[in-house]
């Protein structure tokens, strides 16, 4: 996994994650790498320090008095109702659905729902392209 640090060219930063730098440069060709914020497709990779861990869990979140911290909530929102009014809900079988999927064996058609890390772990290694869904601190409250 890669993680990287993009900017779209409504100047909004964010960082996202990749199987490697040719997955990035496969769905940047395809326009499927959008801004969170803005949902623009004209993203570019930022500079980059190398990630160093100092310990700790290495979480990295925007304080309620950030400028753009309601903006990104107001986006995460919009993106996870967006999918969850438009696609299938498979639960825990997410991970079988998607192999399904990706191997042609069922229709495409957009699902979401819960998988295992080991289930998780088991895409990636396999080149299954999916996107965790947003939760939100008030969808646990």
């Amino acid at each position: 996994m890669i993680q990287y640090s993009l900017t779209c060219d409504n100047s909004h930063a964010f960082d996202a994650w990749f199987k490697n730098a040719a997955a990035y440069d496969d769905q940047a060709a395809k326009g499927i790498v959008a801004c969170p914020i803005c949902s623009s497709q004209n993203v570019v990779k930022s500079l980059m320090a190398p990630a160093v861990q100092r310990g700790g869990q290495g979480k990295v979140a925007l304080s309620i008095g950030h400028p753009q911290q309601a903006q990104l909530r107001a986006a995460m929102k919009a993106l996870r109702e967006k999918v969850t009014s438009e696609a299938d809900y498979v639960g825990d079988q997410f991970a079988s659905e998607a192999r399904k999927i990706h191997d042609n064996e069922v229709e495409p058609r957009g699902i979401y729902g819960e998988a295992t890390w080991d289930e998780v772990s088991g895409l990636v290694e396999d080149g299954i392209d999916f996107m965790p869904l947003p939760n939100l601190p008030e969808d646990h409250n």
